[in-house]
């Protein structure tokens, strides 16, 4: 009988896998026409790690933003290529010095912001060259940015958010609940038979799964592939 494992089971979309959106406070992206606005609250939304800043530009638009580390309630953030080189501002790449400490780059020019938008993480600039910009990654790994890409400067705040550990598992349950992660992750051969085709305790021992059927269908064809012809051509 043909049965969907726990991934084609979110992919089709139901209630039990379906990330609870109505309680997030807002989506994070920057305006296009904003200057200069003010912080008015700091903000916790379950579907971001890290602080949210709620702005009010001087054009009466209010908009959320990633609050950099150090930054309070009162603070003004301007944003532009006439802005200052100090935390919280939003400033493209080809106005911001090497070495500089920056976050929630944009990937393209105006897109808001995709890269380095995690709770206590940074990035940095190392080197422009031929209209492009350097940026070393939180993984350590570097990536070329247009240099009309925007970032804010600074931190992330939200740092030692990964130091207090969790004590117990109903705490676990509900942080990744709020961010529709699957909890607890268990093997294959521990679940139900109708989770999963290697499931169920009846037929099979507890160890490395067996290689799947070559003309399994999708869905079935998991854990091990078999593979394919191997030989000498005779």
């Amino acid at each position: 009988m043909g049965k969907n494992i726990i991934q084609q089971a979110r992919g089709k979309g139901g209630p039990t896998y379906r990330a609870p959106g109505f309680r997030y406070k807002a989506k994070v992206k920057y305006l296009k026409d904003a200057k200069i606005g003010l912080v008015k609250d700091i903000v916790k939304c379950p579907g971001h790690s890290a602080p949210l800043l709620k702005i009010r530009y001087n054009n009466n638009k209010e908009n959320f933003l990633i609050a950099a580390e150090g930054i309070k309630v009162g603070d003004e953030v301007s944003s532009g290529e006439n802005a200052e080189i100090q935390k919280g501002n939003i400033v493209p790449l080809k106005n911001i010095p090497v070495g500089t400490q920056i976050f929630n780059i944009e990937k393209v020019p105006g897109d808001g912001g995709k890269f380095v938008r995690s709770g206590g993480s940074v990035a940095k600039i190392v080197a422009k060259k031929q209209g492009k910009v350097m940026v070393e990654l939180p993984s350590k790994k570097q990536k070329s940015f247009n240099r009309n890409c925007r970032a804010s400067i600074g931190r992330i705040a939200g740092s030692g958010r990964k130091d207090k550990p969790f004590l117990k598992a109903g705490k676990k349950h509900y942080y990744m609940k709020s961010r529709n992660k699957l909890y607890p992750k268990i093997s294959g051969g521990a679940v139900n038979a109708v989770d999963h085709p290697f499931g169920t305790s009846r037929s099979s021992k507890k160890r490395g799964s067996t290689v799947a059927p070559r003309n399994a269908p999708p869905g079935r064809k998991v854990g091990k592939i078999r593979p394919k012809k191997t030989g000498k051509k005779r």
